[in-house]
């Protein structure tokens, strides 16, 4: 077996190079396959493309767009119609993306065909970790895997996250079925209930902690949490495995069947588990605990990057390895120096995922708080876009994919840096998601939701003749699970005090006003805290103000807009130094699984 892994690691480093080395043939052939495969669809058919495969006819006539300009296709698609509207393949389901349209999550449309490149992309992925790692097949990988809820479109349809229809696709249950790569059984993945889910993957994690090899989760904030959730429950932990019992918050009678299948009695390792978590300091505890661990397989690019200070923390600065860029739209790239720091994370884009664009990002002089003003885009500047082989050294892009699956000339909203190449293909860093302000998991919120969602908290205050005079927002990961934290400056009567219950009531107004995914993570996943307001001192905002327009950050009082959102350490020291009293959400907001018209399948 090991050799014909070898054989299978060397065949796909092979096809790398090749792939790599010949980028524009590759990526012409890859358009040339989309648009003849989708000839006849009606979406090209609107546009009077009349079969052309060439890139040139292609981009005249195809216009650049964004999920909100096929809607309505794809509306028709989630009702039950069949015909051949985006892809000339049948629709197998939605993967329900973490951005949002409209507050919902979007569908975006995938076929049976793109899940199998996919896991072709997958297995390139493993041989690249492989040639840093050659013996991954000797150990276990305990990765914190969850699922969440699906539903089913009016047309019949399954519409649920990708990752959620990786963990269920047969594909994944039989690489489990045999000798598992993971310590968690699969039943405790596909596990609904949040608790139970980690409880008996920690559990099972614990048990085999000397066949760990790898740690990780999708996202570096699971992972945070899950060590958060050993921290608060070790020595329940630690009972089950001292007396070959499991706990009776676990009720799922097959998460109990399959983790009673590892779990044995061990006062041994129950004993060094406690030596172990009751020490003062938990730093190190991943190597403490798992001290076969070789690396940590998380995300830690973009919005992910602020949990990296708590990931070495935990980990004793093991590797922090961000290996795959992939999205609910596309499998995009991966990271071919996997052991490189996080600062210096690029990706390699893979040109049979799919035809690559790039749209120019043209940004002012002045930056305040690391948000970038950007010119926004028309149809007279298309021709900007350019293609992967012909973006610059340094230059920031948009991505704009066209998926096998139905999508064309898509803007995906992720904002990418060059950074080098592989042979002729491209690197990029990811730097960010456009117009995204707070994120702490899978959500994403940007300044115009954030904004309607504090005016409509405002009202609250009405009575009492308050108003907001300005306010900003903060990602605070410092609390296990992260959460938003606004920090107000009011115009408050004298006369007129606000009882902390109206301030609390802001809070969750803003909370129900904000989109399906971030109310999920507050109210099902737990992976975000309650919000919190910050009152802060009259005259807080000058100060900010005078402190951005200090001759060090270059900015003048002219061109000064209040950051809609604060990640520079100083500009949080001086909003928190000037803090009055705080509130948070009492309650969790109101969130239902699928969309309101349409039947849960859980």
């Amino acid at each position: 077996m090991k050799g014909s892994m070898t054989e299978e690691n060397k065949k796909n480093l092979e096809f790398i190079e090749e792939v790599t080395s010949n980028v524009d043939e590759v990526q012409k052939r890859v358009l040339h396959e989309i648009l003849t495969q989708n000839a006849n669809v009606e979406y090209l058919q609107r546009l009077n493309l009349n079969g052309h495969t060439e890139r040139e006819t292609f981009k005249k006539v195809v216009p650049i767009i964004t999920y909100e300009d096929i809607q309505s296709d794809i509306n028709r698609i989630a009702n039950g119609d069949r015909s051949p509207i985006l892809c000339s393949q049948p629709i197998s389901e939605f993967f329900t993306s973490s951005g949002t349209s409209g507050g919902e999550r979007k569908l975006i449309p995938t076929t049976e065909e793109e899940n199998g490149r996919r896991y072709q992309l997958y297995g390139l992925m493993m041989s690249v970790v492989s040639q840093f790692f050659p013996d991954l097949r000797n150990g276990k990988g305990m990765y914190f895997m969850f699922i969440k809820s699906e539903a089913k479109t009016p047309g019949g349809l399954l519409a649920r996250p990708l990752l959620t229809s990786v963990y269920k696709s047969s594909l994944f249950k039989n690489s489990n079925s045999r000798v598992s790569p993971y310590t968690s059984p699969i039943e405790s993945i596909l596990c609904l209930d949040s608790y139970q889910s980690m409880y008996s993957q920690m559990l099972c994690g614990l048990c085999q902690n000397r066949e760990v090899i790898r740690v990780g989760s999708v996202f570096a904030s699971a992972f945070i949490r899950a060590m958060r959730f050993l921290e608060d429950h070790w020595s329940l932990l630690c009972n089950d495995i001292r007396t070959g019992t499991i706990n009776n918050k676990i009720t799922d009678p097959s998460v109990r069947e399959a983790v009673m299948k590892i779990l044995k009695p061990d006062s041994e390792l129950a004993d060094f588990i406690e030596a172990e978590c009751s020490k003062d300091s938990w730093e190190g505890i991943v190597t403490r605990l798992w001290p076969n661990t070789m690396y940590v397989d998380v995300v830690v690019t973009g919005a992910m990057s602020q949990y990296i200070p708590m990931l070495d923390y935990y980990c004793n600065s093991l590797p922090l390895v961000s290996i795959a860029y992939a999205s609910s739209e596309c499998f995009f790239g991966i990271n071919l120096n996997p052991l490189c720091k996080p600062s210096e994370v690029s990706y390699t884009l893979i040109p049979i995922a799919a035809y690559f664009e790039f749209l120019p990002i043209h940004r002012s002089n002045e930056v305040i708080d690391s948000i970038s003003i950007h010119t926004l885009y028309n149809e007279k500047d298309e021709q900007q876009l350019v293609d992967l082989v012909d973006v610059k050294i340094g230059q920031e892009y948009e991505l704009v994919v066209t998926t096998y699956s139905g999508l064309y000339r898509y803007r995906v909203g992720d904002v990418l840096r060059v950074a080098g190449y592989k042979n002729n293909a491209p690197q990029f860093n990811f730097i960010r998601r456009e117009n995204v302000i707070l994120s702490i998991d899978s959500d994403k919120t940007n300044e115009i939701e954030l904004q309607n969602a504090l005016k409509n908290a405002e009202n609250n205050l009405m009575p009492f003749d308050a108003r907001v005079i300005d306010y900003t927002s903060y990602a605070d990961t410092a609390t296990i699970p992260g959460h938003y934290v606004l920090f107000w400056e009011l115009n408050v009567s004298a006369s007129s005090p606000i009882p902390p219950s109206v301030l609390e009531e802001c809070c969750l107004t803003i909370e129900e006003n904000l989109n399906s995914v971030y109310r999920q993570g507050r109210t099902s996943d737990k992976s975000i805290g309650p919000l919190e307001i910050r009152i802060v001192e009259t005259g807080t905002f000058d100060k900010l103000m005078d402190y951005c327009c200090t001759s060090l950050l270059g900015a003048s009082i002219n061109q000064y807009k209040t950051p809609r959102c604060v990640k520079f350490a100083p500009h949080v020291e001086l909003l928190n130094s000037r803090v009055v009293s705080s509130y948070f959400s009492p309650l969790c907001p109101k969130w239902v699984s699928g969309r309101k018209q349409w039947n849960n399948t859980n």
